[in-house]
């Protein structure tokens, strides 16, 4: 085995591309494994690094799929309960946050006491919170900073435990510093602090502590030792019905499903899931052509190398001799790429956990390699490596070494027939228009996105977001500095429309609520009509976000608190409640807190949770009826962004000089709803580009090898008057044929495969024209770069000089 080392090392030494290429082929199907591989692991496989994280579950509320829970339904789960050994709740929020130096808006995590029991973290610096801290609301003013945010905003000071920092202009006491592998429970999420919920009223100014029909909460459990994931919830909906039974108000109909956590449950887990493996069979795809072309490389350099075992043959070398050495050759090859594939990868993760995906949010995606990455891709490599390392088993067995070695290595009969070559050929070029076709259909997807109809129109407007109870303000001066706020945006010079909303439609936040009819008694969840999502709204919003109105008329300012409950609706709201359109004006509807509202206006439908959501009720209250402190103002004007912008800042400065402010465009505020349509372009384009390259590589060793091995022939067509067109035919006529019958494949098996693309990109369809032209047309082009050079030297063949040579 060693000296067949040695000797496959000096035939590679005496053929320096040939090695160069297969190692490099075979680091892009490595290393594009290596990385979806490490992906899927740190987002599906292994989600959480947590002691005993496959005990952990997190809880979601059915029939709805709602990962949304309510705090006393926590508490009572929590307490109730024999199959768990611990329920935690938390949820996200953002706050502004003083150190002394510059005030800056944080995101961060509300938890119950048993928070950090229940993941089973330690502390890195001082202490955690726990139960015992909880003596009521407002009665543990503590905070646990992460590691991230302790090492870059407090310059990792071992001294920050005990200092105070104010989170919404109230003091918190920093007891510890989480350690640096533990982000908290939702993987895409890097928060700077958790504090305990108990605080709550303190943080955001109101109190759903004792509020069982306000869901504002995610619930994660761990289950106790021998418990199943069944078992737990079991246990858990004996509990659920005896909640709806003593509140069928709130809790009727209501079952719980414990899920894998890290991903909000379900709500992401399950678009992830199906997205990752997706990409993953691609990965596998590009391996599977990288195989193909190495096997195709590995079929011709053993035709060539023909003359060469026959002659070993002839002095009594066996033939399993050598294709061991054929073997050493291609392990050799596989461990090379596989080193360099996973370089390569390892680089690339690295980077992907340190990007920042939407600027001014926590969002990140933790995906660095680990032990199990290394050890999945050597085995990809070590497997690779056999694949196209037995393909000229075929031709070493079936070796006639006395007719090799009288007849030379003409191989013109060769090409008469299917050879493997070709197979591997058609396989590579069909994973190819798989790979094109997979990251076209994502292409037009994310082009539909950016110019769809979300309800309400993006480009050309301006953001300024801030939360006004961050800053100190109370409902009461709150309401009074919005009104001066937008009244002072409207005097800037070219404004022609503002108007603001609580939270913005396709943003991380929203709320929800059930909607009953009017004259309704029971107010139990299943006697509600419309799960709704609602906004408050300024007079002006709806001609700011160019939101059409259908019938009825916008809010004014004097529809205040002492005013009738009024509701501007969307159009399924009305057909949903009333009907019709034209039955919702002048209708009225209840909430479960039994308030009246009558509706005063009806508006197109838009996307507001997600892009590739049904169409969803939806329902604006006026502002002035309806108190927020949290503020986006939109704003259009006739002005460029910057110019726009700084005006704003200027503004709202003059206003209130400590209000901290974001001002963005709309379409940049946008990043978050876009990330998902985004991130899988990026993903399959890349996909497609390597799958181009290795089709590139693959015609372009198939056709050099034919014309290669007809030269001759080629010499005495032009001899004998053949034209340059019906050379050039000869030569590659059975390449276009192959190209041809791989791209008509690929293309109807990637229409087939990127259905699972309509769940993630919106409006994404493999049925799109513009797809399927574009597939045909990108592998003309990959036929054509690959076969240009090959072409090139069979047009131009010299008989004479061919003639002479033989």
């Amino acid at each position: 085995m060693l000296a067949d080392l040695k000797f496959a090392l000096r035939q590679l030494r005496k053929s320096p591309g040939f090695a160069v290429t297969a190692i490099l082929t075979l680091a892009i199907g490595i290393g594009a494994n290596a990385v979806v591989f490490s992906v899927l692991n740190a987002l599906i496989l292994h989600p959480l690094p947590l002691l005993h994280g496959d005990r952990l579950v997190f809880l979601e509320r059915m029939p709805s799929d709602s990962p949304n829970q309510s705090y006393p339904d926590y508490r009572d789960m929590r307490d109730q309960n024999s199959a768990l050994s611990g329920l935690a709740a938390y949820r996200i929020d953002s706050a502004g946050l003083d150190t002394g130096k510059d005030p800056s808006r944080i995101w961060f995590y509300e938890a119950s006491g048993n928070y950090f029991d229940v993941v089973g973290a330690q502390p890195y610096l001082g202490r955690f919170f726990h139960s015992a801290d909880e003596h009521g609301p407002g009665s543990a003013p503590y905070a646990v900073l992460s590691y991230g945010y302790w090492q870059s905003q407090f310059g990792a000071d071992p001294r920050i435990v005990g200092k105070t920092v104010q989170i919404n202009k109230h003091p918190f006491n920093v007891i510890g510093v989480a350690p640096e592998n533990f982000r908290g429970t939702e993987l895409f999420f890097a928060p700077a602090l958790w504090v305990p919920m108990v605080n709550e009223n303190q943080i955001d100014g109101w109190n759903f502590l004792e509020e069982r029909g306000d869901h504002t909460i995610y619930l994660l459990g761990r289950l106790r030792p021998g418990v199943n994931v069944a078992s737990a919830e079991s246990d858990l909906n004996v509990i659920a019905n005896h909640l709806a039974a003593q509140y069928p108000q709130t809790d009727e109909g209501v079952q719980m499903r414990l899920v894998s956590p890290g991903l909000l449950g379900d709500t992401l887990g399950r678009p992830v899931r199906a997205f990752l493996g997706g990409v993953m069979l691609l990965a596998l795809l590009i391996l599977l052509a990288t195989c193909a072309n190495l096997g195709s490389l590995f079929a011709a350099r053993a035709a060539d190398r023909s003359r060469e075992m026959a002659i070993r043959m002839a002095l009594g070398s066996t033939r399993r001799r050598i294709l061991r050495q054929l073997l050493s050759e291609a392990a050799i090859l596989s461990l090379a790429g596989g080193v360099v594939g996973v370089q390569a990868a390892a680089m690339l993760l690295r980077w992907l956990s340190g990007w920042q995906v939407i600027p001014n949010s926590p969002i990140q995606v933790p995906v660095n390699p680990n032990a199990t990455t290394y050890v999945v891709a050597l085995l990809l490599a070590v497997v690779s490596g056999v694949l196209f390392g037995i393909t000229p088993i075929r031709q070493v067995f079936r070796a006639d070494a006395y007719q090799l070695v009288k007849a030379g290595a003409s191989a013109a009969r060769v090409w008469r027939r299917l050879t493997l070559r070709d197979v591997l050929l058609v396989v590579q070029i069909a994973v190819c228009a798989v790979l094109v076709t997979s990251s076209l259909v994502a292409l037009r997807g994310l082009a539909r996105s950016l110019h769809s109809n979300f309800g309400f129109s993006p480009e050309g407007a301006m953001l300024a977001k801030f939360d006004l109870h961050s800053a100190g303000y109370n409902d009461a001066n709150a309401e009074r500095f919005q009104r001066e706020a937008l009244e002072s945006v409207q005097r800037i010079p070219g404004v022609y429309a503002a108007g603001y909303i609580n939270f913005a439609p396709l943003g991380v936040v929203y709320s929800d609520t059930f909607v009953y009819a009017n004259g309704t008694t029971d107010f139990r969840t299943v006697n509600s009509v419309a799960d709704a999502i609602y906004y408050k709204v300024s007079p002006g919003y709806f001609g700011a976000a160019q939101t059409t109105l259908l019938a009825g008329r916008d809010f004014t300012w004097h529809d205040d608190a002492k005013s009738p409950k009024l509701a501007v609706v969307n159009e399924t709201f009305a057909r949903k409640v009333f009907g019709s359109v034209g039955n919702a004006i002048g209708g009225h509807f209840l909430r479960g807190d039994k308030s009246q509202f009558e509706v005063v206006g009806v508006v197109q439908d838009g996307k507001y949770r997600t892009l590739t959501e049904e169409q969803q009720p939806a329902m604006f209250f006026p502002f002035l009826q309806n108190t927020d402190t949290s503020t986006m103002l939109v704003v259009r004007a006739n002005r460029s962004a910057p110019q726009l912008a700084t005006a704003l800042q200027k503004t709202l400065a003059g206003l209130d000089p400590g209000l901290p402010v974001l001002i963005e465009t709309w379409p940049a505020a946008l990043d978050t709803a876009l990330f998902a349509a985004r991130a899988a372009t990026v993903a399959l384009g890349v996909m497609g580009m390597l799958g181009a390259m290795l089709a590139v590589t693959g015609i372009f060793g198939m056709a050099s090898y034919s014309v290669s091995k007809r030269m001759r022939e080629l010499g005495i067509r032009v001899a004998l008057g053949a034209r340059r067109v019906e050379v050039m035919q000869a030569a590659l006529g059975r390449s276009v044929k192959l190209l041809c019958a791989g791209s008509i494949a690929g293309l109807l098996m990637g229409m087939a495969a990127s259905k699972v693309l309509e769940s993630v990109v919106y409006e994404a369809t493999p049925r799109d024209p513009l797809v399927v032209c574009g597939v045909l047309v990108a592998m003309v082009l990959v036929g054509g770069i690959a076969a240009w050079l090959p072409a090139r030297r069979a047009a131009g063949v010299d008989p004479a000089i061919l003639l002479r040579e033989e």
